[in-house]
């Protein structure tokens, strides 16, 4: 091959931007007759994790329905590369249980009988039993929850306005503990380090093949790692991120072991010292 090229992008092939308002490709069930389908290339983001990878969505011209989905080259964090729930978001849309319209149970709690109703009752409904609850001095009864937070900056300032301290998600079970540790040393709760340009990189129980913002932040940090930096994994098991790393240090989960982690934290450290310097 005369194009190869190390980092791997002779193996990529996008639609050109140019293209994206009518991109053509042969319908593969058709094999072996040559069916052109039409597709508009719409560009979106995932939200499966909040790394929001970017998507293009290829709808099918003559049905205006959305047949796959597939890497958006443009993005500046992903830059084109997903994991497997970046395709696997078509699944979603066509879920047959997906709820597209708001519902009311309509029987005993448990019973699984719904019926449809409008937003307007929705929120005439919950609006005035959180005004209830406000004016009967039950505030700590009302609580906002969300699955996959996207909103939440209004939100914040929504609930503390009320005077609650009544904001969960999915993310206090998923990253809350990661997302202390950032803010206590980043004073933010999602960094963006320089990983690329970094000289020594450590990782805390952090895996690129399936941690938090794995994708984006995983590409620059092997970029980093194969610009020479050194990759340092803490994790009490040997995961596949600690098995590709220049050093691994299992730390010991017992507390009555706390010494042996202290003593081999502080020689890791010395080390990364060294070569940083």
């Amino acid at each position: 091959m005369t194009d190869f090229k190390r980092d791997g992008s002779h193996l990529s092939s996008y639609p050109p931007v140019e293209k994206w308002d009518d991109w053509v490709e042969l319908d593969p069930e058709a094999w072996p007759r040559r069916v052109e389908k039409h597709y508009q290339l719409v560009p979106t983001v995932c939200f499966n994790c909040e790394s929001a990878c970017g998507l293009l969505a290829y709808v099918d011209k003559a049905t205006g329905q959305v047949v796959k989905f597939e890497g958006n080259p443009r993005h500046p964090a992903s830059r084109g590369r997903l994991c497997a729930k970046g395709p696997a978001t078509i699944t979603q849309i066509h879920d047959p249980d997906r709820i597209l319209y708001p519902m009311k149970r309509s029987g005993p709690r448990g019973g699984g009988k719904w019926t449809r109703t409008t937003w307007d009752e929705v929120l005439e409904t919950f609006g005035a039993r959180i005004r209830k609850a406000f004016q009967e001095n039950r505030g700590e009864e009302v609580m906002y929850h969300v699955g996959r937070p996207g909103q939440d900056h209004f939100m914040d300032r929504t609930t503390q306005a009320w005077g609650i301290d009544g904001h969960n998600s999915h993310t206090n079970v998923c990253s809350s503990s990661a997302r202390f540790g950032y803010l206590l040393w980043h004073y933010t709760d999602r960094p963006s380090p320089d990983h690329a340009n970094a000289r020594f990189i450590l990782l805390l129980s952090a895996h690129l093949e399936s941690g938090h913002y794995f994708n984006p932040h995983a590409q620059r940090i092997i970029e980093g790692k194969m610009a020479g930096a050194k990759l340092a994994v803490m994790d009490p098991r040997l995961s596949n991120t600690a098995s590709m790393a220049d050093y691994w240090m299992p730390s010991y989960p017992a507390p009555k072991r706390r010494c042996c982690w202290q003593w081999r934290w502080s020689s890791w450290a010395k080390i990364a010292s060294t070569r940083r310097s």
